[in-house]
């Protein structure tokens, strides 16, 4: 088939884009602006790509799959409509797309594309479509001719309930996304009730709350006792976690944190549900090398860090400060500097309060204006709200040189070029700091 992808620059239609490619279908689509996903599909998928969007690229196509944030207004949309092609949103494509798979669904409000990416580093031959660029195979696909598929399942807008899981794991549940759900806690909590109803196996954290009360057959990892003896350490100045898991004994993983021994427990009593030994497990795991935009070292000097994180929800923030704190102390830096790029400004009025308090140990704290993510903008205080910190209000900012160089009204106000220096942010942060942007 001729497929069209409106929104194919975004992580998880782009996922989606390649994985049909793979399987035979002729693939284009379309985007607001050129990114390094849209070329990636342009070069290495032979996709004709329309930026930005344009009627005329719709013209000759058997099916189109939009993106969540595309609206009706779209010029795309409403051509493919006045035509009588298919329109699928990508939650109803994933319908067909995975009916007729084996897929290994991992799905949370947190560590899920960490997940996804480590049981796809330890279930080698499988296929993958995750939600973040997995740094062992550089890309959100992996390819193999077979029917499995590990997947990185999407709350969101309950799109995890098309995704036919034979496994699925949960890392932790947390209302998110509640505009989808009409603010209805309810209704967001039955979703992920009847996620997990559709899987024969399941694997959950079970020391998260809701979790906890869920009355189905499950493999239960019990974080607090069922992992042990957890450890930091640099290897070639690279962060691994090592921890012993229940009675399988010792591993490592790439990544800081208590939290990456928790993702790796349960991709690892996942693959174990799914037939692989426990020494491949052991082995395979140690090609995870983590995945970008996640504790992602974009600089890595003796007197210089830079490290660039996706985390946009202040319990993600968080759990990496922690890290952050971690790492810094076996760098011996003196100092943590963080940039944040606010991501959409529900989440920032419905989370205020938390985020004020992820930040804590910060040494100095940059935030840039919200990313809207196609929201309506409103007026939040966040100079007055984040006044206990040492604060800089700023416009942009950007790496050159191995400086990281902070903007405000087209003026350099602020420069780092040593000690830790770590970015948040689901928006052009991530390009912001590396010198892309």
């Amino acid at each position: 088939m001729k497929i069209h992808f409106i929104g194919i620059g975004g992580i998880g239609l782009s996922a989606l884009a390649k994985f049909l490619f793979n399987d035979g279908d002729k693939i284009s689509g379309s985007d607001i602006k050129q990114t390094e996903i849209t070329d990636d599909l342009a070069t290495n998928f032979d996709a004709k790509i329309t930026i930005p969007h344009h009627e005329d690229a719709v013209e000759g196509v058997d099916r189109v799959i939009y993106s969540a944030a595309v609206r009706p207004n779209n010029p795309e949309y409403q051509r493919a409509k006045e035509l009588g092609i298919e329109l699928l949103s990508r939650k109803e494509s994933l319908k067909s797309i995975l009916e007729d798979k084996e897929v290994f669904v991992v799905a949370g409000a947190h560590g899920k594309s960490t997940t996804s990416a480590m049981l796809a580093s330890i279930v080698p031959k499988s296929n993958a479509l995750i939600g973040a660029i997995s740094k062992e195979f550089g890309s959100n696909v992996r390819n193999y001719p077979n029917d499995k598929v590990v997947f990185e399942g999407d709350e969101s807008d309950e799109s995890f309930l098309n995704s036919n899981p034979y496994l699925a794991i949960v890392t932790n549940v947390e209302p998110e996304h509640m505009e989808y759900y009409g603010y209805d806690e309810e209704k967001f909590y039955n979703a992920y009730t009847n996620f997990m109803k559709l899987a024969q196996i399941r694997v959950i954290n079970a020391e998260d709350k809701f979790l906890s009360s869920v009355d189905m057959d499950a493999v239960r990892l019990y974080p607090s006792k069922d992992i042990r003896n957890i450890e930091f350490v640099l290897v070639e100045g690279e962060p691994y976690t090592r921890f012993e898991l229940l009675h399988f004994g010792a591993f490592e993983v790439f990544g800081f944190g208590n939290h990456i021994a928790l993702d790796a427990g349960l991709a690892i009593l996942g693959a174990l549900e799914l037939g692989e030994s426990i020494d491949d497990i052991r082995t395979n795991l140690l090609n995870y090398k983590g995945i970008k935009k996640r504790f992602d070292i974009v600089q890595n000097r003796d007197d210089c860090v830079v490290i660039d994180d996706y985390g946009h929800h202040p319990t993600e923030i968080k759990v990496t400060m922690e890290s952050l704190q971690s790492y810094k102390s076996l760098r011996n830096f003196s100092k943590l500097n963080i940039i944040w790029q606010p991501h959409k400004y529900s989440r920032t009025m419905d989370n205020l309060q938390a985020f004020i308090e992820c930040f804590d140990g910060v040494d100095e704290l940059v935030i840039l204006p919200i990313w809207s993510a196609g929201e309506i903008p409103i007026d939040i205080d966040l100079k007055g709200a984040f006044s206990r910190y040492k604060l800089l209000m700023a416009d942009s900012v950007t790496k050159e040189d191995g400086i990281v160089k902070i903007y405000k009204d087209g003026h350099i106000i602020r420069e780092y070029n040593s000690g830790l220096i770590s970015a948040f942010g689901a928006g052009d942060i991530t390009y912001q700091i590396r010198g892309l942007g």
